[in-house]
């Protein structure tokens, strides 16, 4: 073999080894990068989460007692109030007026009224003469008791009789009063029934108002309650005294709660997606004082969380770890940088963990998002790493 020859054959082999080398990386299995996440023991909480509302718990309408002009209101919302604290008068509108029919009927019979008090006042008078009369006789024995008891009986009721005429007439000059429309009618002042501030203002200016029309709103802002309304499916897992996590109130922190109680009937409520949903009232105690929540007043909105179960020591993993393998659940476990495909049993979970009775230990690193082109055995490496 020539020397040019065996040269070309060493640089063809070589060539050769080149390609089998390029060819061998290319189809050299790659690891697919995935995110992963450790499997823990500790607490897990399961909760119901919805948004709430604060309110005063318990709230004082002051309303008008009867028609009338209110005059102008100066307390303003925010405003302490003190028990028995004057909040509002109100001047009483005067009878309406009568016509001259009725007028002059009035003046009638006023005069009438005044002429049968003084027939009754003259019979009393002489009945009481009479009296006097009798028993002088009785003293010497010519009265008998039996007259002089009739004639007791007669003064008697002559005295009720001018009593009752000078009633009547106080009513007829009450009726001509009224008739000429100068009743005098006293100015009502309204009381706070309690310490507390100002809710609401219901009329600011001086105004005219029917009985019964609200006026104010009061209550004491540091006796708050939160009411949230849930899913009739959600309210079913709760009961009074679960505990209640309460955040995004504006504060910093996590404010404590519990479960007063839960309203027995529900109502229909229409989503902003326009969705008929069965609602159920729940009310919710705040745990804490009233200087740990700021500024939080009547009215405000808050994010509650409900605790409806609670575990202290549990193996927990991401529930976005978990997906149905047939009828079971299932993980990727990563395991010498290959991932491997475990059947396991859930628990309890909630919106970010879940309980893992079996297939998993504390420790393990499961793939979270699994993507579905994964496969048991395929290569993997952790994009973190």
């Amino acid at each position: 073999m020539t020397l040019g020859r065996l040269v070309r054959n060493r640089k063809l082999l070589a060539g050769l080894a080149l390609v089998i080398v390029l060819l061998a990386v290319a189809l050299w299995p790659q690891s697919a990068p995935v995110d992963v996440a450790p499997v823990e023991r500790g607490l897990l909480r399961v909760t119901v989460d919805d948004e709430g509302e604060t309110r005063v718990r318990d709230r004082f309408v002051i309303s008008a007692p009867v028609a009338g002009r209110v005059l102008r209101i100066e307390l303003e919302p925010g405003d302490a109030v003190r028990r028995g604290q004057i909040v509002t008068t109100l001047r009483p509108a005067p009878p309406a007026l009568l016509d001259q029919r009725g007028r002059g009927e009035a003046e009638a019979g006023v005069e009438t009224a005044k002429a049968a008090l003084g027939r009754a006042r003259a019979v009393s008078e002489r009945a009481k003469s009479e009296l006097a009369r009798h028993r002088a006789l009785t003293g010497a024995g010519i009265v008998s008791p039996e007259l002089m008891e009739l004639r007791e009986t007669e003064a008697r009721s002559a005295a009720y009789a001018a009593a009752t005429a000078e009633g009547e007439l106080e009513r007829a000059k009450a009726v001509l009063l009224q008739a000429s429309g100068g009743s005098a009618l006293r100015t009502l002042e309204l009381h706070s029934p309690v310490d507390g501030v100002v809710l609401k203002r219901l009329r600011e200016s001086e105004a005219v108002v029917p009985p019964g029309d609200p006026l104010l709103e009061l209550g004491n802002s540091t006796q708050l309650e939160i009411v949230s309304d849930l899913l009739s499916v959600d309210a079913v897992k709760v009961r009074p005294g679960q505990a209640v996590l309460i955040e995004q109130w504006g504060g910093e922190g996590t404010l404590e709660g519990r479960v007063r109680r839960i309203e027995p009937s529900g109502f229909m409520k229409v989503s902003a997606l326009g969705v008929e949903e069965q609602r159920v009232n729940v009310i919710i105690d705040f745990e804490e004082p009233p200087e740990s929540r700021g500024s939080l007043g009547d009215g405000y909105r808050v994010e509650v969380k409900i605790v409806v179960w609670e575990g202290a020591d549990v193996v927990k993993a991401p529930t976005s770890s978990l997906f149905r393998q047939g009828e079971q659940w299932a993980v990727f476990v990563v395991d010498g940088g290959r991932a491997r495909l475990r059947t396991v049993g859930v628990g309890r979970r909630n919106g970010l963990e879940a309980e893992i009775l079996k297939g998993l230990s504390a420790g393990e690193q499961v793939i979270v998002h699994p993507a579905d082109t994964l496969r048991h055995g395929g290569r993997v490496k952790s994009r973190s790493s």
